[in-house]
C-alpha cells in the first residue's frame, strides 16, 4: 500500500467520562491531548459526535495543512460512528486517518506503527473498520501489556492508574506523541502490515 496522501485526521480512542481519564484504555485520548498541548491547541468543538480541534502542521516539504484531532465521545466500542461521519464530512479517505489506541498484545510502554491488517479483537478498531468499510487506516499502538494473574482484560484496561504505573503510562504517551508527530511530518511507512 503506498501512501500518496498525507494524514488528515488523528483520532485517539478512549472513553469520555472523567472516571476513565487515567486508565490504560484511554491511551488514545491521552496521546491526542498531549499532541494538542505540545502545539498550544486549545479550541475544541463538538462535531459528528466527537471533540475536534484543528492543528496546522508543516510536513517534510514545508507544506502546511490542517490536521483534525479527534476524540469520539461515543465510548470506545462505538468509535467508528463519529470517526466515519467526521471523515465523510471532510472528504478524508481511510488511508489518511491515524488511529491511536491501547494494545494488550504489546509490552507495556512499547509503541508500534501499523498500517491496515488485523484488529486484534479490539472493539474500537472493529467499530472503525466496520463504519469506514476499510482496515486501511494507520495505527499507533501503545502497548499496555497483558493483565496480571487472573484479572480480566476489561478490569485491567479500565483500572485507574496511580503512582509509578501512571508515571510509566505518561512516559509511554509522550513516546507515542513523538511517533505521531513523525508520522504527520513524513507520512506512514508503506511496509508496516
Amino acid at each position: 500500500m503506498s501512501q500518496s496522501r498525507p494524514l488528515m485526521i488523528v483520532c485517539g480512542l478512549g472513553n469520555p467520562d472523567a472516571a476513565y481519564a487515567h486508565t490504560r484504555h484511554n491511551a488514545g485520548f491521552a496521546v491526542v491531548d498531549a499532541l494538542a498541548q505540545r502545539h498550544a491547541v486549545r479550541y475544541w468543538k463538538s462535531e459528528a459526535g466527537a471533540q475536534v480541534a484543528a492543528l496546522d502542521w508543516k510536513d517534510a516539504d514545508g507544506e502546511v495543512r490542517t490536521v483534525l484531532l479527534a476524540k469520539p465521545m461515543s465510548y470506545m466500542n462505538t468509535s467508528g460512528g463519529p470517526l466515519s461521519k467526521l471523515a465523510r464530512a471532510h472528504r478524508v479517505m481511510p488511508g489518511q486517518i491515524l488511529v491511536i489506541h491501547d494494545e494488550v498484545d504489546l509490552a507495556t510502554g512499547e509503541v508500534r506503527v501499523k498500517v491496515g491488517g488485523g484488529l486484534n479483537a479490539h472493539n474500537g478498531l472493529r467499530s472503525i473498520a466496520d463504519k469506514l468499510g476499510s482496515r486501511d487506516f494507520v495505527r499507533v499502538q501503545l502497548g499496555i501489556g497483558r493483565p496480571p494473574g487472573r484479572m480480566g482484560v476489561a478490569d485491567y484496561v479500565l483500572r485507574e492508574l496511580k503512582g509509578d504505573f501512571l508515571a510509566d503510562f505518561e512516559a509511554a504517551v509522550a513516546r507515542a506523541c513523538d511517533v505521531t508527530q513523525d508520522l504527520l511530518t513524513t507520512g506512514p511507512p508503506s511496509d508496516k502490515f
